[in-house]
């Protein structure tokens, strides 16, 4: 003899329902502990009667699930076609203002649209500048130096054959 099939709807009888609860809520957690001991899952389940009384059952401590709980939910959100679209938006317009601003301080410091400037800020650029100058004239002399090098490398190289030459040819001859 099997059991009967029920309806899945809202049991009317108060003791009835208070009888159903308890059993089904007994089953559940022992459903749950049978989960975590057979596949090694981390498990746990709060229950809120309809008096109020909370029941709860976790495989390991509920505090360290509900932190990893909330946790996954946050890295899920972000995956979430519509926040994560969101968030792409916000990164774009922010993108779009940064671009914006170089832009308008290379054409401040090309000498564009200077009328708007403080005192301050045209000093700033100043600075910027001379600084920006005194970089470009150390590498353009380090680069000087170099090829300087370079010469008089090839140039003691030439003066150093010159010299074998005009001793060795005299005793070719």
């Amino acid at each position: 003899m099997g059991r009967g099939k029920i309806t899945i709807e809202r049991i009317d009888n108060l003791t009835s329902r208070q009888v159903t609860f308890t059993k089904r809520r007994k089953g559940l957690f022992k459903k749950a502990k049978e989960l975590s001991i057979l596949c090694d899952a981390e498990v746990g389940i709060i229950i809120f009667s309809s008096t109020g009384k909370v029941y709860e059952i976790a495989s390991h401590c509920m505090q360290s699930l509900l932190e990893r709980y909330y946790k996954a939910n946050e890295e899920n959100q972000v995956l979430n076609p519509t926040s994560e679209a969101q968030l792409w938006k916000v990164e774009a317009e922010g993108l779009r203002q940064q671009l914006e601003e170089l832009r308008k301080n290379s054409r401040q410091l090309l000498g564009e649209d200077l009328s708007e400037l403080s005192i301050e800020h045209l000093e700033t650029l100043e600075a910027q500048l001379e600084m920006g100058t005194k970089a470009i004239r150390s590498r353009k002399e380090e680069i000087f130096q170099n090829k300087i090098q370079e010469l008089n490398k090839t140039k003691t190289i030439w003066l150093t054959a010159k010299s074998y030459f005009q001793l060795v040819l005299p005793l070719i001859n």
